[in-house]
């Protein structure tokens, strides 16, 4: 890609506001992002928004021993856990037939949900192929980084 095309997309970030912009061309891929600053004036104030955390139970408790063992009320099995923290979806979008149901036959890389995290939709995937036994989570429900989300036998 030339320069001229580079300083007309940055550019285009700049007049359109945009935060980040990525562009594939044939093998060359160029990713603009741009960081975002907020200012203070006297004419406007910038509230900031809490999300109240919800508390939610470890997936591993620890014994006296140091063993660790599986949170009782877990299905056994594989247990697929969030690799982030976010919001669970079952499907695509609202109305949409779910990615992965209780009983379905699923292999390593089928996607079982989205997780979205900072207004980007994320496909967790697989990691070992089997029957899916349990689907832990809530469709619309907040995840924590490490909590189970489905049991694969």
């Amino acid at each position: 890609m030339d320069l001229r095309k580079l300083k007309k997309l940055i550019e285009l970030v700049e007049e359109y506001s945009i935060t980040e912009l990525e562009v594939t061309e044939g093998e060359e891929k160029v990713r603009i992002s741009k960081s975002i600053t907020l200012t203070q004036s006297a004419t406007t104030a910038v509230v900031p928004q809490y999300q109240i955390p919800v508390p939610v139970e470890p997936a591993v408790a620890v014994t006296n021993e140091g063993d660790t063992q599986e949170k009782p009320g877990l299905p056994e099995g594989h247990i697929v856990k969030s690799p982030m923290v976010g919001t669970f979806y079952r499907a695509s979008a609202p109305g949409a037939k779910p990615f992965a149901e209780v009983g379905q036959q699923v292999k390593p890389g089928d996607t079982l949900c989205i997780i979205e995290a900072m207004k980007l939709l994320n496909e967790i995937e697989a990691d070992k192929g089997g029957k899916i036994k349990a689907i832990l989570p809530e469709n619309g429900q907040p995840v924590e980084y490490g909590e189970p989300l489905f049991v694969i036998e």
